[in-house]
């Protein structure tokens, strides 16, 4: 395995600092953090520069919040001089990562997502029914409690495989123990952080080459922390889940989350990256539905502005499109239209 040297100064570079500001502060313009950096952000950048230059840079707390969207969850917010520093180490370290992952790992990946993860659901699903004319199954996982149960041990370890510049190294520590919970040093990563979604990738990578390499499985599609894994068996299926749940026990500390991990008649349906897939139509989640509904509900109380609605609203049409749910959407539509806000469609 080649190990990259000398990648520091590459990082601490003033042409990749503008390079991450700018990406750093893509759509967040208005957002205090961003307007106090670039009140002087030629001095802040050359500050931020030398604090790495020098090996004196660490990260300002991180700002924590609780989101429910519906899910519970507690997101964690860099300042913006750390999300530059986010940027900047991704920027170099990444693509070497990137092209070593297998091509169905598909979340926070240039040219994948979840479109791209619904069409290879659906392009496995026809390999392994003989074009939908026979019965197969599907193994969809999820890991229990993922970004919370990451080793940070086993992943810097992973990391200096690859890695064998020891001030990029220390840089990356630096992230880690400023993103650290005061009371866990050693296990898990905050939701919300650009580090955070990286460091995810590299650590399933691993499971990702042994469902390939050693269990030799074809249908096998990843996103995040959720995956999928097609064949005609039910018992090889089982066979594999079993030994999935070993390997990820002994090598990488994770377990399968026993509620949502479960063996599945394709011709029955799948959720997976927020669809439910079946053997000639796909339909959107049941909480997606209703979540937007509450939208459209407290938009009509006056609950939320009308450009916020209209960002809402034209970014959930673009995802409904990708399901079959066309009347459920002309649906909605009407009742956008009778309460005369024509101007958010």
């Amino acid at each position: 395995m080649k190990t990259y040297k000398n990648l520091y100064q590459e990082i601490y570079s003033k042409k990749n600092l503008v390079l991450a500001w700018r990406k750093a502060r893509k759509r967040k313009t208005q957002r205090q953090d961003v307007l106090e950096f670039e009140k002087n952000v030629t001095s802040n950048l050359n500050q931020l520069q030398q604090e790495l230059i020098e090996q004196i840079y660490f990260p300002k707390p991180l700002e924590t919040f609780v989101v429910r969207d519906p899910k519970t969850r507690k997101i964690s917010k860099a300042d913006f001089r750390d999300r530059i520093i986010h940027h900047a180490l991704c920027n170099v370290i990444e693509p070497i990562f990137d092209k070593t992952f297998i091509y169905d790992n598909c979340a926070n990946r240039k040219g994948k997502g979840s479109l791209f993860a619904l069409n290879q659901f659906d392009k496995y699903k026809r390999k392994v029914t003989s074009n939908l004319t026979s019965e197969a199954y599907c193994l969809k996982a999820d890991i229990k409690h993922y970004f919370r149960e990451i080793d940070r041990t086993t992943l810097l370890e992973m990391i200096k495989r690859k890695i064998g510049c020891n001030q990029t190294i220390w840089l990356i520590k630096i992230i880690l123990e400023g993103n650290s919970e005061r009371d866990n040093l050693i296990k898990g990563l905050p939701l919300g952080n650009l580090t955070s979604q990286f460091f995810a990738k590299v650590y399933l990578d691993k499971l990702d080459q042994f469902v390939k390499h050693n269990l030799k499985a074809k249908y096998y599609i990843r996103y995040v922390d959720d995956f999928v894994l097609l064949h005609s068996s039910k018992e090889q299926i089982t066979k594999w889940k079993k030994e999935i749940g070993f390997f990820l026990k002994k090598e990488l500390k994770l377990e399968l989350h026993p509620d949502k991990s479960k063996i599945i008649n394709l011709s029955h349906g799948v959720d997976f990256v927020g669809f439910r897939n079946f053997y000639h139509y796909r339909l959107l989640r049941k909480r997606n539905i209703r979540n937007i509904q509450g939208k459209i509900k407290n938009f009509k109380k006056g609950k939320i502005e009308g450009e916020k609605f209209k960002e809402i609203w034209q970014g959930w049409s673009a995802y409904s499109d990708w399901s079959d749910n066309h009347n459920l959407k002309k649906e909605l539509v009407n009742q956008i239209k009778t309460f005369k806000y024509n101007n958010i469609l």
